[in-house]
């Protein structure tokens, strides 16, 4: 089905530009389309992305300032429409109401791969139940941008993106994240950068760590350090605007018996036996079995210290 302008009864010409050269975008299945667009590069957009953009019924999209930007950089007509956090529960059954009627729709984010760190999932999960293709366009990601560059583990990585804003929670759930046996990834607005990443620094020690600003963009900067090492140096006068990808470290692997042992013994006093051998092999990045049996071992120790009880 081809996109038609909502102002008129004539058909939308399915075209793009690039540096000045038109092309005709080619028909699409009606269905959902998960459109992934530059994070801040416009150069940055897949070809079958600027396909669908084009060729498609309607664009759902966070902000549609932004992406009016995109759409007319490439001379795109296609109408957009608001989705978002703040009305996606009164928005997604109008969209879902359009695919029924046998349209095409693509969504997008202001930036990067929709349903990464944005609502879209409630969306994606609605239009497959309801029976409709859903079909995803791969593209930039600022995760996988700052994985590739930072020089850090990327075998195992925990996306975590934005820390809670308030002290005491974002301290919390840096504890909870401390013994996770992969390199973490955060997102988080430049305004905060020093205070997250004195916490981050508080609660991991000096773990090595990448600042990623701005990919992309012209003013794309790129920092590697410890966490003392870059907590200190954003507390200064250094340049925090714009949006940030922080990625820390895993921790060291704990290997020695010792340090599973007081890890078991802190954990077998709150927890059953399986649930601590459960929670310390995540932690330790050890085999299950091997902490299973020093778990026995632990247990059978404790029951020696304790010895027979008076009655």
């Amino acid at each position: 089905m081809r996109a038609r302008d909502q102002a008129t009864t004539s058909p939308r010409a399915a075209r793009y530009v690039i540096d000045g050269r038109p092309f005709e975008a080619p028909m699409l299945a009606n269905g959902l389309y998960i459109v992934a667009t530059p994070i801040g590069n416009l150069r940055d957009i897949t070809l079958r992305a600027l396909d669908v953009l084009a060729a498609t019924d309607l664009i759902a999209c966070e902000d549609t300032r932004i992406t009016r930007r995109l759409i007319d950089h490439y001379g795109i007509t296609t109408p957009l429409t608001p989705y978002h956090e703040h009305n996606a529960a009164a928005a997604r059954p109008k969209l879902l109401m359009r695919l029924a009627e046998g349209v095409s729709l693509a969504l997008v984010s202001d930036a990067g791969t929709p349903l990464i760190s944005d609502p879209g999932f409630k969306l994606v999960r609605a239009a497959r139940d309801a029976g409709h293709m859903v079909t995803a366009l791969p593209g930039p990601s600022a995760t996988l941008a700052a994985l590739s560059s930072c020089g850090l583990p990327t075998d195992h990585f925990f996306f975590e993106g934005f820390l809670p804003a308030k002290p005491l929670q974002r301290r919390a759930r840096i504890a909870e994240l401390k013994r996770l046996p992969a390199t973490l990834v955060l997102y988080e607005g430049g305004s905060r950068v020093p205070a997250c990443l004195a916490d981050l620094a508080a609660e991991l020690g000096p773990r090595a760590a990448t600042i990623c600003r701005e990919l992309t963009k012209l003013h794309e900067e790129v920092r590697r350090g410890d966490l003392n090492e870059l907590a200190m140096h954003y507390a200064g006068d250094a340049e925090t605007r714009g949006e940030f990808v922080i990625v820390v470290a895993p921790p060291e692997p704990l290997a020695e018996t010792t340090d599973i042992d007081a890890l078991l013994r802190d954990a077998l006093a709150r927890l059953s036996v399986k649930a601590a051998v459960a929670e310390i092999a995540a932690v330790t990045g050890q085999p299950r079995r091997e902490v299973y049996q020093r778990a026995l071992a632990l247990a059978k120790d404790v029951a020696k210290d304790e010895g027979p009880h008076d009655a």
